[in-house]
């Protein structure tokens, strides 16, 4: 004080108590009545103390005032009377552990001068008692007392922890080392109702015998640590009322020690917290038991509390409690974390991001929230829980090779000549496509329908076939497909005598078992037909009769060249409908419905296009796209797109490779080719949807609580002129949110920006989301309103200037209750637990059918042996119970296994034979560490 000539001066410290105080564990000069207002401050208050404290920063006060009140004390009733004024108040901050920081002030007389040096000199001092108190361990919280801190109960409002007037008041007390005497400012039971009010009375040996048996030694305990340390603590314990009950209270106290550091006195609150601790309690029961790792850490990034999750990633609690987080093994691995947690904490924003998890199969998402005392983290597994579902294969060959038809069939009936020209490009272009093994044209001269050509036929049976059909018959195949201007389909010989008595001998000659009898008409007159035959019975679905019927019109038109316009816009309708999807698919996973609606502009066909794709793990994916212009080439190109993504997604790749192969593609087609497309993929587990855009406008999320937003990104530029790699996003969406995919002829004309058109879709989604149910929404109701958008949207009366497309898409979520997964051990044991678990699942899912029970312990076993034999670890067996149930196993190799076909004597081989004929389907698909390979096998109706 001499040095400054001040009049007297004062230490804080943190710590003790209650969190965000000061205590006042040092004074020189002053006398008690002017100390004792300063006994307990709060860290967020406006004496410079305070602020010296909070903001690490010098602070000073030019007329001495009371600083602010805690609960249950104020300072400004304690206030000396007849204090003289002007009084200046300079304070400089001591610096301890992490954020934790006191207090060095010092009070100077009035009108006297506090320059430069002043404060220099006490930044001096405060730096070097902060040397010696970090030594000391007074500012460096130890683990016993974070440990104890865990149930401490967090302060209602973050922002400002004295301002919640229903806090229970504070009552402080004075507990001198050397008497044992107490003292408090405030009698007892008017803080602790029920407390004998005499206790204070009888010392320190009273108030211990208040103090429940089970909690005595952990009292005991903390006080002797913080006497020791010279520093604070705090603990909770009960105590007994005058009526034999107890009460939970919030013991804390700092240490104040003498000149020569030897403890004279403890001065602390207490405060009743038995409602908070019956919060907390409840609270860390709820934090400890979910599913979710949860960490708290304090300012000094030491761990205070973790959960059972965490547990089992970062280790007992009883190992990493108090100590930093970034030093426990488990944690040091994961890249950039200590900066991240420092950056939110600085930010007072919460963050998260995705890591991958120590065994290389898991991925975890960190989210990183600020509270007033340090951060808290939360860590979800975010690692893919159901295996992917593909699309069988023939079907999805079938589909590919219908829609390459497209341009290819055109573009051969273009340049073919005569009619054997044509019977020769449909042989070649149609047959193998549709799984065909014979083909005949026939011709109608005069009544008679004479054959052209034919391919997979005897030329006996052609002979035969020759003239003996005619226009007349009443009884024929052919002259009823004729009749009706639409493709006859017959699946069974069965069938077709049947229909047809007396055609025995066509049957035994022509040797085939399955027809389609597709009449070739221009301008409504019959020009003759072309009989599809099949190795094998079969029933065609409506997709390839739909396509028959535009290969019917295409090959007529090249057989006669008459009314083409007419042909052209007929054929083009028809071949339109056939490229988009027939019916979307129902699935669990979304709700689905669509618009679309073709530019009147020269050929009535153009090349926006919508698809829906079921795939593997109940993910679905979500495609939209626009060819540039009108006509029967840009819906060629369109078609060929639409097929090659539909066999890209059953390869399982992601959305920018997507999008690059489909690049590749339409490079091929030339430099006039212009297309743009968005590639999604929906997670019903996570909900997240994962996308990528070559030039498409951003799809709008119409949330359940009704806002509209517009997905995030920079799209890419349109396929064709784009320079992969492509970026692919990732959005979480809220359970029954609704996204709409469009084309940008929907929002955009030419009285209307797309900007403009896009807000005027929100605006029509806000409305009609607001008016519509959302979670019992069925694909009627989002019928009606993709009918709504598109009438509100595109121009009443008038051509469109461009094609428009609407996908319009609720999104479900997938229940973790359906889901299993473990670990497994790369030995060959590993196939016995696999069966143990799998069996033991069915049985928690009520799956008790033995036959099912059987099938799937062989699979898993056949599953897990095939990666221990074969591959490496590490091992995961999951099983997915959707529409049927799945079991899949994962290993960390990129072989991909394929069924041997063994001879006689083979020992081995024949694993993937087997679990080929247990299960409905099975697959094998690539990670980001490796592969899995799943089976799927029906469930029971009755578990259906």
């Amino acid at each position: 004080m001499a040095e400054v000539h001040g009049l007297g001066g004062m230490v804080h410290l943190p710590g003790g108590g209650m969190s965000g105080i000061l205590y006042l564990v040092a004074d020189s000069g002053l006398p008690e009545s002017m100390t004792r207002p300063w006994l307990i401050i709060p860290v967020r208050g406006t004496a410079p103390p305070s602020k010296a404290a909070r903001n690490d920063t010098v602070a000073w006060q030019p007329d001495l005032a009371p600083p602010d009140p805690v609960p249950g004390r104020d300072p400004a009733a304690m206030w000396p009377a007849r204090l003289t004024a002007g009084i200046g108040h300079l304070a400089v901050p001591i610096a301890g552990g992490g954020s934790r920081r006191g207090a060095l002030s010092v009070l100077f007389a009035p009108g006297a001068t506090v320059g430069a040096a002043e404060r220099a000199f006490l930044s001096e001092v405060a730096a070097w008692m902060s040397e010696r108190l970090k030594s000391s361990g007074i500012l460096n919280p130890s683990p016993t007392l974070l440990r104890a801190l865990e149930n401490e109960p967090e302060p209602r409002d973050a922002a400002s922890p004295w301002d919640d007037g229903e806090r229970a008041p504070i009552l402080t007390y004075t507990w001198d080392l050397r008497t044992g005497a107490l003292t408090s400012d405030t009698p007892v039971e008017e803080v602790l109702p029920g407390i004998d009010p005499e206790v204070m009375g009888g010392g320190i040996e009273a108030w211990a015998e208040l103090i429940h048996p089970d909690d005595l030694p952990s009292a005991v305990a903390g006080f002797d640590t913080g006497i020791q340390l010279r520093g604070g603590f705090q603990n909770e314990y009960r105590i007994r009322r005058q009526d034999g009950t107890y009460i939970w209270i919030e013991a804390g106290a700092r240490t104040i020690t003498d000149a020569e550091g030897t403890p004279v006195k403890v001065i602390g609150t207490l405060r009743d917290s038995s409602e908070t601790h019956a919060a907390a309690e409840s609270v860390g029961r709820a934090l400890r038991h979910m599913s979710d790792g949860f960490v708290s850490l304090d300012s000094d990034w030491r761990i205070g509390f973790l959960n059972q999750a965490a547990e089992r990633l970062l280790g007992a609690a009883g190992d990493v409690a108090g100590a930093v987080l970034w030093d426990i093994p488990a944690v040091r691995a994961v890249p950039g974390l200590e900066q991240r947690c420092r950056a939110t904490a600085a930010e007072g924003r919460p963050a998260g991001f995705d890591v991958p998890g120590s065994d290389g199969a898991s991925w975890y998402h960190l989210r990183l929230v600020p509270v007033p005392e340090g951060l808290t983290l939360y860590i979800t597994d975010t690692t893919e829980r159901h295996l992917r579902e593909a699309e069988r294969v023939a079907a999805e060959r079938a589909a590919a090779e219908r829609a390459s038809l497209v341009q290819q069939i055109t573009r051969e009936l273009a340049e073919a000549v005569t009619a054997q020209d044509v019977m020769t490009a449909v042989a070649d272009v149609v047959m193998a496509p549709l799984g065909a093994s014979g083909l005949i044209m026939l011709g109608v001269v005069g009544d008679r329908l004479d054959v052209i050509g034919s391919q997979g036929y005897s030329d006996h049976f052609t002979r035969l076939l020759d003239g003996q059909w005619t226009l007349r018959d009443t009884t024929s195949p052919v002259v009823d497909a004729l009749r009706t201007r639409t493709p006859l389909c017959v699946s069974s010989p069965e069938e077709f005598l049947k229909r047809y008595p007396g055609t025995e001998i066509l049957i035994k000659e022509g040797g085939k078992q399955a027809w389609a009898f597709l009449p070739l008409a221009v301008s409504g007159r019959g020009i003759g037909a072309a009989v599809i035959g099949f190795q094998e019975p079969r029933v065609l679905d409506d997709d390839e009769q739909t396509l028959l019927t535009a290969l019917s019109g295409l090959i007529a038109q090249a057989l006669e060249r008459a009314g083409l316009y007419d042909d052209a816009t007929t054929r083009a309708r028809t071949l339109q409908r056939s490229l988009l999807p027939q019916a979307l698919p129902e699935l669990p996973e979304v709700t689905t419905a669509a618009r679309y609606q073709s530019a009147k502009q020269g050929a009535d066909v153009g090349g926006d296009w919508y698809d829906v794709i079921p795939l593997s793990a109940a993910r679905v994916a979500l495609v939209i796209g626009d060819v540039m212009g009108h006509g029967m080439a840009e819906a060629a190109t369109m078609g060929r797109l639409r097929t090659a993504v539909r066999t890209l997604s059953e390869l399982e790749l992601p959305p920018d490779e997507i999008l690059g192969h489909l690049n590749d593609i339409v490079g091929e087609l030339g430099t006039d080719a212009f297309v743009t497309c968005l590639y999604g993929i929906y997670d019903p587990v996570t909900r997240c949807l994962s996308y990528a855009s070559a030039g498409q406008p951003p799809p709008a999320v119409a949330h359940p609580d009704g806002t509209v937003t517009f997905l995030s990104m920079t799209p890419d530029p349109p396929l064709g002129v784009a320079a992969p790699p492509f970026e692919t996003r990732e959005t979480l969406l809220p359970a029954d949110s609704l996204l709409a995919l469009y084309s940008d002829g929907l929002v955009e004309s030419k009285d209307r920006d797309v900007t403009t058109g896009m807000n005027r879709l929100a605006e029509l989604l806000r409305e009609s989301v607001q008016a519509m149910p959302d979670s019992t929404a069925d694909a009627s109701d989002l019928d009606v309103l993709c009918a709504a958008l598109t009438s509100a949207l595109l121009p009443a009366h008038g051509a469109l200037i461009d094609d428009a497309a609407l996908l319009l898409v609720r999104t479900h979520s997938l229940d973790a209750e359906n889901v299993a997964e473990w670990t497994l051990p790369e030995d060959p044991v590993a196939a016995g637990q696999a069966r143990t678990l799998a069996r033991a699942q069915l049985s928690d899912w009520d799956l008790a059918d033995e036959d099912l029970i059987m099938t799937t312990e062989l699979l898993v076993s056949e599953l897990v042996g095939n990666v221990v034999r074969h591959a490496y670890g590490p091992i995961r067996l999951r099983m997915l119970r959707s529409r049927a149930l799945i079991c899949e196993v994962s290993d960390a190799s990129l072989t991909t296994p394929h069924i041997r076909h063994s001879s006689a004597t083979d020992e081995g081989g024949r694993g993937l034979q087997l679990i080929s004929a247990l299960c409905q389907r099975w697959g094998t698909r690539h990670t980001r560490t490796g592969k899995s390979i799943w089976t799927e096998q029906p469930l029971p109706s009755a578990s259906a």
